[in-house]
């Protein structure tokens, strides 16, 4: 990454991580699950859909009442796995009584289950810090997202799974330079509804 983009991109960080983690704990649950009915009533969870969501960290958006409702919709559901000989994500199928540990960043992550290619899952909830209009997102700093999901700034014509992002509403900025290896998102799900982002 462009240094100077990145000693931008450091403060925001740091200002939208403090403002999450002053939230109550009644202020993230009913973000959660106002986040949860409004990405049912925009995306239309299916039985059979692929859908990979993110296992959340304490100060994140919390996932749990997004995982219940895809597992009521009968969805497939996938988490994240971080491989760490390519720094990517692999996407790990999730299901009761399978194993989990927790990774490097403390984030837990399953084992031994079913893995799916990103480009052949329907639909990504992406943890994110930042956000605007035209789907740039601002992640914590390692690239996992955006080097998984890179193929989609090659391929013109076929984009493969859609990809939105799960954040408070006041994570969104009035714009985030973009570097050329980021990945934009399809739309961004706030407790407050859905934003469809100008991704082009």
């Amino acid at each position: 990454m462009n240094p100077s983009l990145g000693s931008v991109r450091k403060p925001l960080r740091a200002e939208l991580r403090a403002k999450r983690r002053a939230l109550s704990p009644e202020q993230r649950e009913h973000a959660a699950r106002r986040v949860a009915r409004n990405v049912d009533g925009a995306f239309r969870l299916r039985a059979g859909m692929r859908v990979a969501i993110y296992a959340a960290l304490r100060e994140e958006l919390d996932t749990a009442p997004l995982i219940a409702l895809a597992f009521a919709r009968r969805c497939r559901v996938f988490l994240p796995r971080i491989d760490r000989r390519t720094l990517q994500i692999d996407f790990h199928e999730m299901h009761a009584g399978a194993a989990q540990t927790t990774n490097h960043l403390g984030i837990l992550e399953p084992t031994g289950t079913a893995t799916v290619p990103a480009r052949w899952l329907d639909l990504v909830l992406l943890p994110l810090v930042g956000f605007d209009a035209s789907g740039v997102r601002l992640g914590m700093g390692g690239g996992y997202y955006d080097r998984t999901f890179a193929f989609r700034n090659v391929h013109t014509r076929w984009r493969g799974p859609r990809l939105v992002g799960i954040a408070y509403s006041f994570q969104q900025l009035p714009a985030i330079a973009c570097a050329a290896h980021d990945v934009r998102m399809d739309a961004v799900v706030t407790e407050k509804g859905v934003i469809r982002c100008r991704t082009g």
